[in-house]
């Protein structure tokens, strides 16, 4: 019984929810993925609710598992080549295709996938 009332605690969600401002950080990477004008990352990536996903790059699902150093992913995105000098996706923090705080969120909302 007390077992019960263990897995029933952790079951509530509480642990699953998302604090206010990590929520606010999250909806605005969603923003930046989709805004063709920053890095257009639907074009190449598929991401579950996405308009006209592309398929050139990996699907964005389960990145969290993925990728779970937050620090490593944002560097993917900064600058792809430092890990396969040969990818095509573009380096967009070193063009300065997205400002760091545009980097932050969209690796906060990629994490959330």
């Amino acid at each position: 019984m007390l077992v019960t009332g263990l897995v029933t605690a952790q079951d509530s969600g509480a642990e699953n929810s998302v604090n206010p401002e990590l929520a606010k950080r999250i909806e605005a990477g969603r923003v930046v993925l989709e805004d063709r004008k920053k890095g257009n990352c639907l074009s190449c990536h598929l991401v579950i609710g996405g308009e006209l996903p592309g398929n050139a790059g990996p699907p964005l699902i389960a990145m969290k598992a993925r990728w779970p150093d937050r620090a490593a992913l944002k560097s993917q995105i900064y600058d792809p080549n430092l890990r396969n000098p040969d990818t095509i996706m573009p380096p967009y923090g070193r063009h300065r295709m997205l400002t760091d705080t545009e980097l932050d969120v969209l690796v906060d909302f990629i994490q959330s996938l």
